[in-house]
């Protein structure tokens, strides 16, 4: 089961990718991914994994919410991931991560390939989105020092019904209009949002049935 699905999503992020185009779809109106000079040379590199797993019929993926005491992006909605270490490959950071954070087995893990890089110049970092598959839905266990909740959202549902609300925040750069998905009373946004968004794009894309 689910064997067409898992090979239609390997060739599908071999192939050309909606990238800055679905990227922007989730980003305040007016706002662009460019980097100045000065910026793409103190870039900052991070993985994330979205790991695909069947439960109760349909594809999920795990989101976490960031515990509130952390240094950067504070109670935010995010993918487990973080910094890649010095002689660590971006894939086994984004593993390594998950591992740490929500206590996914790496054996179980099934790498499927990368979205597109995203560049976030508000921050410095430029993270490499992976796409994993575990064959079933994981025994989480949440590091409670980096992720204070686990959110189980369901790619399959988005997808099909894909829904954008709009909300106004203060952030560094004065007050915005932001775009995020609502789900179950959480706000996800930013580079969650924006890396949600080019999955989406390309499951729409590839017209594919998930299983």
């Amino acid at each position: 089961m689910y064997t067409n699905f898992i090979q239609h999503i390997e060739q599908l992020l071999q192939a050309d990718l909606p990238g800055e185009k679905a990227h922007q779809k989730m980003l305040p109106p007016g706002r662009k991914l460019k980097m100045t000079f000065e910026e793409s040379h103190e870039i900052k590199y991070s993985s994330v994994l979205l790991l695909l797993f069947p439960y109760k019929e349909k594809i999920y993926t795990c989101l976490t919410q960031r515990n509130p005491n952390m240094k950067h992006h504070p109670g935010q909605i995010s993918f487990p991931g973080g910094k890649i270490e010095v002689g660590e490959s971006p894939e086994l950071t984004a593993i390594r991560e998950a591992q740490e954070e929500v206590g996914i087995s790496p054996a179980d893990v099934r790498l499927l390939g990368m979205l597109s890089e995203l560049h976030i110049p508000v921050s410095g970092y430029s993270i490499f989105p992976y796409v994993g598959w575990m064959d079933y839905k994981p025994d989480f266990v949440l590091n409670k020092d980096e992720a204070e909740k686990l959110i189980l959202f369901p790619l399959q549902d988005f997808v099909q019904n894909e829904k954008i609300s709009f909300t106004e925040m203060n952030t560094i750069r004065g007050r915005l209009t932001v775009p995020y998905y609502p789900f179950e009373g959480y706000e996800v946004w930013g580079a969650t949002a924006m890396i949600l968004s080019e999955f989406l794009e390309l499951a729409k894309k590839g017209r594919f049935t998930f299983q």
